[in-house]
């Protein structure tokens, strides 16, 4: 690669100082385009890690005697919540965070709930697609003790054609990507929060997705974080089939942890291999911010490892141009921290709604919020909860969702697998048990009638 030739750093940090951003930002951008200018493309092979030992990863079952030293930490600690999401692959214009989950709450009310009934301080990381619509949210929801907010940084995407920032006059939005949730580290410093957190006395940091209602602020991990001062501590689980195509927990050469993600599989990896590398990163995240802060100082780029995702500048349209966005994931931060740690925890620490499938799961009586706020599956449910299958072409977005479930979901808590096949309406009390597929061949819509019982499959 003629590297002069091709050399356009100039022209992005113009780009990206016009935009307003931190010049800490511009320098962590170009550390990373120069690694792609040398042809890197974030690559992790089979041959330079390994599976962790079982002994290297701790039980979170095993940490009862912690739980006193967990809430003496309560008033030293936040949570910070990723809300940057639209969740647009469910059909939302808005803030995934404003959508109603459970008892007519939405992720933002039970987040905002719970923070407030352990007294523990709420940071949001929002970005430009969420800021407004959240902070017109929260005004309207008036919490006595209102979150702090900060914005997440963007990065320019790059043509693939000649590696020079991308433009597009139709819609100059598009000429940027989110840098990933690694970036949290980044616009913490920038924005001043991590400063201003640290001035409060806050020492513990638990990081989480507005999307998985499972991660809460659990005394027993919080205790352990706190009593043994660890720098970092990510919350991984026991891979499944389903987390197959999902990133892992490694070990590298020197006996250090690293996350590596699906992205940064060589061709034919291991890394897909559930049998070999057993444990995924649940993105609960437990960070020291005076250890975070020293690290800034010592390295204002925090150098985590380069993910190169390959898009067409519009995504929408297949025919536009072939464009780079570098991303990093924050669970990857587990490298840069001597002493870093990982914890097994259940999945019920894990159940995040990506899907309209996920979200009947979690509407229905398979799970309940508590009198914390905490939502939690029925004592009555047998691990792992329901399977959902939902025909895509009716229930993929959320207005057909709604539309086929009127009267909320069907009870689940007996159900193993729900597997739906066409266009489908569930009126109020209908009761699905083990295993079910529900067909409908017709060219309109069928309706299963209020009080139906389901225990096999149904053609209609």
């Amino acid at each position: 690669m003629d590297l002069q030739r091709n050399d356009h750093f100039d022209q992005f940090e113009a780009k990206m100082s016009a935009a307003g951003l931190d010049a800490m930002v511009i320098d962590t951008f170009g550390a990373y385009y120069r690694q792609v200018m040398t042809g890197q493309k974030g690559i992790i092979p089979d041959d330079t890690i390994r599976p962790p030992r079982e002994d290297e990863v701790i039980p979170a079952a095993s940490l009862e005697a912690y739980a006193e030293a967990g809430h003496i930490a309560l008033g030293q600690a936040v949570r910070i919540t990723l809300n940057g999401g639209l969740g647009t692959s469910m059909g939302l214009t808005g803030p995934k965070s404003l959508l109603t989950v459970k008892d007519q709450n939405t992720f933002l009310d039970i987040i905002v709930a719970q923070s407030a009934r352990l007294n523990i301080k709420q940071v949001f990381m929002n970005s430009f697609s969420t800021q407004e619509a959240t902070e017109a949210a929260l005004h309207r929801m008036a919490p006595a003790t209102p979150p702090m907010m900060f914005m997440q940084n963007r990065f320019p995407k790059i043509l693939q054609a000649n590696l020079a920032p991308a433009t597009w006059p139709a819609n100059p939005a598009l000429e940027w990507n989110p840098p990933g949730h690694g970036d949290i580290y980044t616009a913490m410093a920038t924005s001043g929060i991590l400063d201003r957190l640290l001035d409060q006395g806050i020492q513990y940091a638990l990081i989480c997705n507005s999307d998985n209602l499972g991660a809460t602020m659990d005394e027993w991990i919080l205790g352990y974080f706190a009593r043994h001062n660890l720098p970092f501590l990510m919350e991984v689980a026991r891979r499944t089939a389903a987390d197959a195509k999902g990133g892992h927990l490694a070990v590298n050469p020197a006996g250090g942890l690293l996350l590596r993600e699906s992205a940064q599989f060589p061709p034919q990896s291991q890394g897909r291999e559930i049998g070999i590398y057993s444990y995924f990163n649940t993105n609960n995240l437990w960070v020291n911010l005076a250890a975070l802060k020293a690290l800034v100082v010592q390295d204002t780029t925090l150098p985590l490892p380069l993910i190169l995702n390959s898009k067409t500048l519009d995504p929408r349209d297949a025919r536009s141009p072939a464009v780079y966005q570098v991303e990093t994931a924050m669970g990857a931060a587990i490298a840069l921290f001597e002493d870093a740690r990982a914890i097994q925890v259940p999945r019920t620490r894990f159940f995040p709604v990506k899907t309209c499938n996920d979200l009947l799961a979690v509407r229905s009586d398979a799970f309940r919020l508590n009198a914390q706020m905490v939502l939690e599956p029925d004592p009555a449910l047998t691990p792992p909860g329901p399977q959902i299958d939902l025909d895509p072409r009716f229930y993929r977005k959320i207005d057909m969702f709604d539309d086929r479930f009127p009267s909320g979901a069907p009870s689940l808590l007996r159900c193993r697998l729900l597997r739906v096949v066409g266009d489908v309406r569930f009126e109020g009390n209908v009761t699905i048990t083990g295993n079910v597929t529900i067909t409908n061949t017709r060219n309109r819509q069928v309706t299963i009638k209020a009080g139906t019982s389901i225990d096999q499959d149904l053609q209609l």
